[in-house]
């Protein structure tokens, strides 16, 4: 199966529950943006992992966080020297009782998720260090690009998805329903192959895959 732009997969949608009715037609984009919610939770592909470049302010211990954060991987910042330094993800709890006094300042050691929009910073920057966070972003939806890694790698696995809520909303037989989710899991096991299995290795470290001859 080929992949989709948003186009086809439109299409492809209303060909599959024979279904032209204005008000279904009107909730595509949302059955398909929920199918990309959800194959996004559900496989972590490393192509939506990525690096921001930002800074601290001295004496503020919020950092914002980037508008398409997901979670966070990783935390680092580069001082004066040009010597660079991992910060602990710890919880929120742990940073405020570990620097109970905000207005004091010292070089960073610990970063908590303080809420959707923002890190807490712990000790209180004592610099504007530069700072890079590689983290999981949330993609642009094929609804509004057009065509999307999803829509051309994963083309299966969005179309079923998108199915199960099509079928979900027109209120569908739940064997019909059951299919489609059927068929989006065997998809996403693949996927998850791709993702989370053959781009996390590479021949030189790990060898190349034999199989027994016939």
């Amino acid at each position: 199966m080929a992949g989709y732009t948003y186009t086809t997969l439109k299409q492809a949608i209303q060909d599959y529950t024979d279904n032209t009715e204005t008000v279904f037609v009107s909730q595509i984009d949302s059955f398909i943006q929920n199918a990309e919610e959800r194959i996004l939770k559900e496989a972590n592909l490393q192509v939506f992992r990525k690096n921001a470049s930002a800074s601290f302010t001295s004496g503020n211990k919020y950092l914002p966080k980037p508008s398409d954060w997901l979670y966070t991987f990783s935390m680092s910042y580069t001082d004066s020297n040009s010597d660079s330094y991992f910060m602990l993800h710890k919880d929120v709890n742990f940073v405020q009782d570990y620097w109970q006094t905000p207005s004091d300042t010292a070089a960073p050691k610990y970063y908590a998720d303080f809420d959707y929009q923002n890190f807490l910073i712990g000790p209180t920057p004592d610099d504007a260090y530069n700072v890079e966070i590689h983290y999981g972003y949330r993609p642009q939806s094929i609804t509004a690009a057009g065509t999307t890694w999803i829509g051309t790698n994963a083309g299966p696995a969005l179309l079923f998805a998108s199915l199960v809520e099509a079928y979900t909303f027109m209120k569908g037989e739940p064997d019909m329903i059951k299919v489609y989710n059927d068929r989006y899991l065997e998809s996403l096991d693949r996927l998850k192959n791709l993702g989370e299995g053959q781009s996390n290795n590479d021949q030189y470290r790990r060898g190349q895959v034999r199989r027994a001859p016939n």
